[in-house]
Parts: structure tokens; C-alpha cells; sequence
């Protein structure tokens, strides 16, 4: 694995990077990012939120990660929910999707996408 990790000791996973290449590669807009943020919802009080913003957006308090080409955004509060995470992107049978490995959370929910800290 050739993961990238970012001065906060996030990683991207190679698997994760070339899926968001993917879907920026099938998109419109080529010049874009992953905005990865926490928000109060969900199961478990907390949940991510995954969008795709153009790069210009990208401000001073946001962290980034890189990893072969790809970017994630992450910002200044959320950094704090996630610090230490990976960020890989899974197969199983019948489903796909980015998930969040956070040793931050004391639980989550089954689809991996609320937790609480």
C-alpha cells in the first residue's frame, strides 16, 4: 500500500485514490476535490458528508491529502474528529463505497457513515 499521510496522520489509500480519479475522471467538472467533513446527524450524533468541490474552493484553514493525483479536503474543525483515520474505498459483494477507518470513534452505525467520539 502506498498511502499518502498528511501532517494531521490522515491517510488516503491507493484503493480510495483512484476511485475519486474516477469519479472526477466521469464528471463535468475536471478540476475538483473530495470535501470530506463531521456533521451533528445520524445514528450515532455524528456522520460524514462527502462532496466534490472545484479545487478554487479549497481555503487556508482546509487540510489536504494527496495520495497518486488525489486530493481530499478536509476542514479545520472536522480534522479534529478525524485525526489518525484512513480513508479507503471497500468492495463487498453488492456494494461500494469510501469508509472511514477513525480511531477517534467509540461506535458507529452498520453503514460505517455515523459514529460518535
Amino acid at each position: 500500500m502506498n498511502d499518502t499521510t498528511s501532517n494531521h496522520n490522515i491517510k488516503l489509500t491507493d484503493d480510495a485514490s483512484e476511485r475519486i480519479k474516477q469519479i472526477i475522471k466521469e464528471g463535468q467538472d475536471k478540476d475538483q476535490v473530495l470535501r470530506i467533513s463531521v456533521e451533528g446527524g445520524g445514528c450515532f450524533g455524528l456522520q460524514y458528508k462527502y462532496d466534490f468541490i472545484p479545487a478554487k474552493d479549497i481555503t487556508d484553514k482546509d487540510i489536504v491529502v494527496e495520495n497518486n493525483g488525489a486530493k481530499i479536503i478536509i476542514d479545520d474543525i472536522s480534522i479534529g474528529f478525524m485525526e489518525g483515520s484512513i480513508i479507503k474505498y471497500v468492495k463487498t459483494l453488492g456494494f461500494e463505497s469510501f469508509e472511514i477507518e477513525n480511531p477517534n470513534s467509540t461506535s458507529s452505525c452498520g453503514c460505517g457513515n455515523s459514529f460518535s467520539t
